[in-house]
């Protein structure tokens, strides 16, 4: 299975976030997630649900994460087991980078994305098979998401 890209955590907080300073980055966002042909992995999904219900200034209901979450099982996602877990180690160790990164970069290559859309890694650098496409570098440039909404049905 090959997809056209994977989406790190970031982009799906980005897509929830009720942030005035953060509408540009919500926008790609949310186009990125209606029409890319994307992958994600465990980690990602993990990693989102505990951002939204515990991370940010606005956080979601439990019930809402997971609505979301539900409508994001229809996209190819990697587990996370033994395999993937070495390979994170093997690309942290290579790369310099943090084993979580390290991960991500690994699920991206298991589903044959040739491009990774995160603002968390260095834009344009390759990483094996995986390039990073920041997809906020020409969104307004605010430190952080700051705050989410109950999304009531949806991503918007």
């Amino acid at each position: 299975m090959t997809v056209e890209c994977f989406l790190d955590t970031n982009v799906l907080v980005y897509a929830v976030s009720s942030a005035p300073s953060d509408l540009a980055k919500k926008e790609k966002a949310l186009e990125m997630i209606e029409r890319a042909d994307f992958g994600l992995s465990a980690q990602v999904l993990q990693e989102f649900y505990v951002t939204v219900t515990r991370k940010i200034a606005k956080t979601l209901a439990p019930e809402a994460a997971v609505a979301i979450l539900d409508e994001l099982k229809v996209f190819p996602t990697v587990e996370v087991d033994y395999s993937l877990i070495v390979s994170g180690i093997e690309v942290s160790l290579a790369y310099g980078i943090s084993y979580w990164d390290g991960t991500i970069i690994a699920a991206a290559a298991v589903l044959g994305a040739p491009v990774l859309m995160t603002e968390d890694l260095n834009d344009g650098q390759t990483y094996g098979a995986v390039r990073v496409v920041n997809p906020f570098r020409d969104a307004s440039h605010p430190d952080s998401v700051h705050e989410s909404e109950s999304l009531k049905g949806g991503w918007g």
